[in-house]
């Protein structure tokens, strides 16, 4: 857990920051446990299941703020206010957040302005979406024959923001020899699949992982050449998770393999 002292004027109450994790309540760190069950005020992202919410305490107040991509949010200023609204208070408030808060999940913005405000901050890890993903489908990040690191990257970008340079991070991908870990980013897929392929050869193996770790996954194993049509053919939504590289090359073979048989059957 990183902890923060608060300056003189901090206010009474305090906020944790959760990562509840890609939704499987299992995969829960203990001490996000126990900070849900100690919170008695949970301010809960859209992509937290109900079984991670049930282990806050029946006298807790649950408020909902959503955040999902493509979907209406509650705006993050009026989030940054509650939190500090309930810390004054006295509440000890828990900020519960899909994956991990500190992945694409706002977590520095929420953490700068609560210590900006005197409230004390704490954050508790949780795994992130993109691991769980490829976890679930046998497959490692890195790989000392395939991947000698792993990028994790948005493919959706802030409002103003040109965002991620796909064709730069092709080519640093294919030089290094990268995994590309790609969040919120199936409504841009076409436009990320010609931009990587200015780097990437259209034969680079390509998981698409949907609800990861959830009972409701669905997951699809293509090529980069075909990533879109993929999508589109196999109706796969947010929230998902592609996975670019050789890393995905031995799920790739077991699904061709798998495939094969049931043709020779």
């Amino acid at each position: 857990m990183n902890t923060f002292t608060p300056p003189q004027n901090a206010v009474i109450g305090k906020c944790t920051l959760v990562g509840a994790g890609p939704g499987d309540p299992e995969l829960l760190t203990v001490k996000a446990v126990k900070a849900i069950q100690a919170a008695t005020v949970l301010l809960v992202d859209d992509l937290v299941s109900d079984a991670i919410v049930a282990y806050a305490s029946p006298t807790a107040r649950i408020v909902y703020v959503g955040k999902r991509g493509g979907c209406k949010s509650t705006p993050q200023a009026f989030i940054e206010k509650l939190m500090v609204m309930a810390a004054s208070e006295g509440e000890n408030v828990v900020r519960l957040k899909g994956g991990d808060p500190f992945m694409f999940g706002r977590g520095g913005e929420e953490v700068e302005h609560l210590r900006a405000a005197g409230v004390q901050v704490d954050v508790v890890n949780g795994i992130t979406a993109g691991l769980a993903a490829i976890t679930s489908l046998g497959a490692p990040l890195t790989h000392r024959e395939h991947a000698h690191g792993v990028v994790f990257v948005t493919g959706h970008a802030k409002p103003g923001d040109s965002g991620t340079d796909w064709r730069m991070l092709s080519a640093t991908a294919r030089e290094a020899k990268l995994t590309l870990v790609i969040y919120m980013g199936v409504s841009g897929a076409e436009h990320i699949q010609n931009e990587l392929l200015t780097g990437l050869p259209a034969s680079t193996p390509v998981a698409i992982i949907q609800n990861a770790s959830l009972p409701l996954q669905r997951q699809a194993v293509t090529t980069l050449g075909n990533l879109h049509h993929t999508i589109v053919t196999q109706q796969l939504a947010s929230p998902s998770v592609m996975v670019v590289g050789d890393v995905v090359l031995g799920v790739a073979q077991a699904a061709l393999s798998t495939e094969s048989n049931r043709k020779l059957a």
